[in-house]
């Protein structure tokens, strides 16, 4: 399989830069090469025609001012000047071995002479034809060398400007590989926060919702943790109890011990289950805790179905079950966390009442809030063990009646995960228990509602 091509944003960055500023050099230097130029042309023409516009005064017009020769001659001049009468008498000229025709179109003019191509500026003054010219290959040199000078402040300024490019762009970078680095020597149970410290801004959002995942990853851990080491701590006893009731089974010696054995398996059996299934549903709303969104539920409505979960089980110990005052409000929440939380309240409320009690679930609305209140004619608890009570496997010593010590832990766990917390005292309308737990009202602008 062949490698997948490199994606880095650091050495893209650097590439286009640096590219961009390459670019933009050349196309510099070749503007400032031609407009240097250009300026060199308007520069030499201005002399040539000032030269020019010195001899308008005239020279002497016997000519014997330019024709002599001089050894001097063979020496290259930058400017021919030839000066002629109005009649065509040459009556100066700088160079004797000039070789420029004597005849002058006025103004500027380019004119080639024996294979060299020369600039020339011509004007006429009161009684005299001046001609200047120059050697156009003398020009392009200077004209080329003034060019090139303009051009090196670019060439020296363009490496300088890639290394600062380079310099920032790795500055800036510096951040986020050093957040890779954090992330690359992390081992795999390690699932704290990642520091935000001087990321830049469009980095720091990624990080925060990587933060906000590790959170969710380490409370799914947690979870999982909890569970197997609740479930290998509880499980323990309901097995070795149901061995032993199996052992019975087996060593009875006629039908009324073989019933009493059979009787106790079942009873041990049903226990089991029931630990078995409160584990599970403390695991599955933890789970989702960690990994799902709030929605808008409505408690009303959630109470209506909680009630329809628990009614067998009343109906079964006669106990009259009711939905009293159910004020509609929504909360953010998760719906069926808050389903299982009053199945729970309901199921310890039936299950501690005496058979033919009364058991009322009420929802009432208050200022931003939404009271949850749970009541029954049941013997109630002590005032020293309501605490303890929320706490996973306690159970209220001399209680008669079984259980797994996870319901009201449940109860808590859910109200925790809502912002809630759970009040525990004694109903003073109907003699027993009463739960109440206080959620907050969802705004207008909250999570999505919960069908």
């Amino acid at each position: 399989m062949s490698a997948r091509p490199s994606h880095s944003l650091r050495a893209r960055l650097l590439w286009l830069l640096l590219a961009a500023i390459v670019l933009t050099a050349f196309a510099q230097a070749t503007i400032a090469y031609r407009t240097a130029r250009a300026e060199a042309d308007e520069i030499f023409d201005y002399h040539m025609q000032q030269m020019a516009m010195s001899l308008r005064s005239g020279l002497p017009a016997n000519g014997s001012a330019g024709v002599a020769e001089d050894p001097n001659d063979a020496q290259d001049l930058n400017f021919v000047v030839q000066v002629w009468t109005a009649e065509g008498l040459r009556v100066f000229q700088s160079a004797g071995r000039a070789v420029l025709p004597q005849r002058a179109t006025m103004g500027f003019s380019d004119l080639s002479v024996n294979g060299s191509t020369y600039r020339v500026f011509s004007m006429q003054s009161r009684s005299q034809i001046i001609q200047v010219a120059q050697d156009m290959a003398v020009r392009r040199e200077m004209a080329g060398a003034m060019a090139l000078r303009t051009m090196a402040p670019v060439a020296v300024m363009a490496p300088l400007l890639m290394l600062v490019v380079w310099w920032v762009v790795s500055v800036s970078f510096a951040p986020v590989s050093r957040m890779r680095r954090q992330v690359a020597q992390r081992q795999a149970d390690e699932l704290g926060e990642l520091s935000e410290v001087d990321l830049p801004d469009e980095v720091r959002p990624l990080v925060h919702e990587l933060n906000l995942l590790f959170g969710r990853v380490r409370q799914a851990f947690d979870a999982q943790n909890s569970f197997v080491a609740d479930a290998a701590h509880e499980l323990r006893s309901p097995l070795a109890a149901l061995k032993l009731q199996a052992q019975g089974l087996q060593r009875a010696v006629d039908d009324a011990a073989r019933d009493l054995a059979v009787k106790r398996l079942s009873a041990g059996i049903d226990r089991a289950t029931r630990l078995v299934e409160q584990l599970l549903v403390l695991a599955s709303h933890q789970g989702n805790a960690a990994g799902s969104r709030r929605e808008r539920v409505s408690l009303a409505e959630t109470a209506r179905l909680a009630i329809v979960d628990a009614a067998p089980a009343a109906r079964e110990r006669q106990i009259d079950l009711g939905l009293g005052q159910a004020d509609e409000g929504d909360i953010a929440g998760y719906p069926e966390a808050l389903r299982i939380l009053m199945r729970n309240l309901l199921d310890n409320a039936i299950k501690y009442t005496p058979c033919g009690g009364s058991v009322d679930l009420e929802i009432r609305r208050e200022a931003g809030a939404m009271r949850l209140t749970v009541e029954d004619t049941g013997p109630g608890i002590a005032e020293a063990d309501r605490d303890r009570v929320l706490d996973r496997f306690y159970r209220v010593a001399g209680t008669e009646t079984t259980g797994s010590g996870l319901g009201l832990a449940i109860v808590k766990s859910i109200a925790e995960m809502h912002g809630a917390t759970v009040q525990l005292d004694r109903s003073q309308r109907m003699g027993g228990l009463r739960a109440q737990i206080r959620f907050a009202v969802a705004g207008s602008t909250g999570a999505r509602r919960s069908d």
